[in-house]
């Protein structure tokens, strides 16, 4: 199969904004979007705002201390976007090494301490990520078509077994909420 082959197999939908323009194109190899047609712009909004948590690059320690509670995992509850809009598995990894929690900790057992640093670890790290244009692993692409570069920066995610770049501890692997998990024993601590 060549690349425009493959390329097109992804093709979901494409609009055709104007005779002399390029078409926009949703890709979506791994089909975790989506489109959705919405009466007006408000009308988006509005949905948003009742199936979406805080924004990841603006959360609070106060808007994180709401949203996580009960007896699962930080890191499934990380990934759910009704508690954080937009920490994906990535993100909820290398977050939680540079907070220095154990993704398998309850949310219930987090003090306000460690939410606090939670929260100001998932702002640096997807900030961090939007400045070196996401993490291609495999497939994914800007807007513009440019491979991302943050992978470079990943401390923990898709290193299990190797060491930990932080204390050189080897990092722990296991699969938490139907997803692949790396972290360091070391660094991070279940509360």
């Amino acid at each position: 199969m060549t690349g425009e082959e493959a390329e097109a197999t992804h093709r979901h939908v494409t609009w055709s904004v104007g005779r002399r323009t390029a078409d926009i194109v949703f890709r979506d190899p791994r089909r975790f979007g989506g489109v959705t047609p919405y009466r007006s712009h408000a009308a988006l909004l509005e949905a948003w705002d009742l199936e979406l948590g805080p924004d990841g690059l603006t959360v609070t320690a106060e808007q994180l201390t709401h949203q996580l509670s009960g007896k699962r995992a930080v890191k499934a509850a990380l990934l759910d976007q009704a508690v954080v809009a937009g920490v994906g598995n990535i993100y909820a990894d290398e977050s939680l090494h540079l907070a220095g929690i154990d993704p398998r900790t309850r949310c219930s057992r987090l003090r306000p301490q460690r939410v606090a640093e939670l929260a100001e670890a998932i702002r640096t790290i997807l900030m961090r990520a939007v400045t070196h244009g996401g993490s291609t692993l495999r497939d994914y692409r800007a807007g513009n078509g440019t491979r991302g570069n943050a992978q470079q920066l990943h401390a923990v995610y898709g290193r299990d077994g190797e060491p930990c770049m932080a204390c050189g501890a080897v990092l722990r692997g296991a699969r938490l909420a139907g997803r692949a998990t790396v972290w360091c024993a070391g660094c991070q601590r279940r509360a």
